[in-house]
């Protein structure tokens, strides 16, 4: 019989997922890894399973492409510091405009790439949309909204300690180490092969957590915090989570597409790292910012919350940790990272490279994302606040 396969091409080919890849890579097991995070990060939905989470029927019109001519002049090296920093996409918004834009082969404008912890600070602020209506109070505790949780290191914790991150938690965030608390937690979310006694979903994992109950003294970045700051927004809203942010942020923002989240088997959003968008639509969460809690003539989240988040967070609970000798002066506050610098800068940041960072002294945004092999340096950060930086002070001339 004639085949009808190309000449040369075997029955049982299995052609790889991208150039150079190994049969059967990524897996659960290698997908956060280099070389396959290159990947990866920008085809999460086929590795776990994902939630959406919808923009507005009417979103704000599209951008132009402006490529990175506008800001050669100024950094001549720019091409190659993004090729250096593994940089997966790049978008430069001023004035509710683009200005420069970068995508790696294999990205575009319209490729949806995971945020890791910048979804922190996406739902630091659909907090701050509750509490803004009433719905939410940040002196009260969390066992007062989420009493499943009471018992564990965060039932007697504020919301306003669990925003800031200054909850005192048994927590080990290393990424690297089979035996962290966060290594299990991504098991559990379905980011990683499950163990046979590990708890069902991120639910019943919150529960477990245990800590010393000295809140308030010491910042401390624990990545389940987040998780239960979502789990308060569900029990706030009635909404599953990935609905409650639509509903309260993303669909207000004027997003192009709509984004995505990883859920678990008991369908919790993965609210500390699960969160997938494309970079121009990343930009709009920095631009609400940089607005004071407007964007496209919509008031989102109010000024205040918007100015408490970038006025906010103790830098004395902070003192002595790698982010302190990056940026000295800098804090914590409502799941955002303020430098303490004097131009006012802030930013949200994910492991392995991915970057919301306003400018308010140039009024530029800059969004970023990318796929370094290792999950967090204290060098990648010195690397990108410079690059951030220049790029500000090019784009704001």
């Amino acid at each position: 019989m004639t085949s009808l396969l190309p000449a040369g091409v075997a029955r049982d080919a299995h052609p790889p997922r991208f150039p150079g890849a190994e049969p059967g890579e990524p897996s659960l097991e290698t997908w956060q890894d280099a070389p396959h995070n290159r990947w990866a990060f920008a085809h999460v939905a086929e590795l776990v399973p994902t939630a959406p989470i919808p923009r507005s029927a009417a979103p704000l019109p599209g951008r132009d492409r402006a490529g990175l001519d506008a800001l050669l002049d100024e950094l001549p090296d720019l091409a190659a510091r993004l090729e250096a920093s593994y940089t997966d996409a790049l978008v430069v918004v001023r004035d509710g405009r683009v200005v420069a834009d970068h995508y790696r082969e294999g990205i575009g404008p319209e490729t949806p790439h995971l945020l890791m912890s910048v979804s922190k600070s996406i739902c630091g602020l659909t907090v701050g949309t509750l509490v803004d209506d009433g719905r939410l109070e940040l002196a009260r505790r969390v066992d007062e909204y989420v009493p499943a949780l009471a018992g564990s290191a965060y039932g007697d914790a504020t919301l306003q300690q669990v925003l800031d991150m200054t909850v005192d938690v048994d927590y080990d965030e290393d990424y690297r180490n089979p035996a962290s608390h966060v290594q299990a937690q991504d098991r559990v979310a379905g980011w990683r092969p499950r163990l046979a006694d590990d708890p069902a979903d991120t639910y019943a994992f919150l529960a477990t957590l245990r800590g010393g109950g000295r809140h308030g003294e010491r910042f401390k970045y624990c990545s389940a915090g987040t998780d239960v700051l979502a789990w308060v927004v569900e029990s706030a809203t009635g909404l599953r989570y990935p609905d409650a942010v639509s509903q309260r942020l993303w669909s207000r923002l004027g997003c192009e597409h709509d984004a995505s989240i990883t859920v678990d088997p008991g369908g919790f959003g993965f609210a500390n790292g699960g969160i997938s968008c494309t970079a121009r639509d990343l930009a709009r969460v920095g631009e609400l910012m940089l607005g004071e809690g407007v964007i496209g003539g919509e008031t989102v989240v109010s000024a205040e919350w918007v100015r408490r988040t970038r006025d906010g967070g103790d830098p004395d609970a902070a003192s002595g940790t790698v982010f302190q000798r990056v940026h000295p002066g800098g804090a914590y506050s409502n799941q955002w990272w303020i430098t303490g610098s004097a131009r006012g800068d802030y930013y949200a940041v994910g492991i392995h490279g991915q970057f919301i960072w306003v400018d308010p002294s140039t009024g530029i945004v800059v969004a970023k994302f990318s796929s370094w092999p290792e999950p967090v340096t204290e060098q990648w950060n010195r690397v990108h606040a410079e690059l951030f930086r220049d790029l500000c002070d090019a784009a704001g001339r």
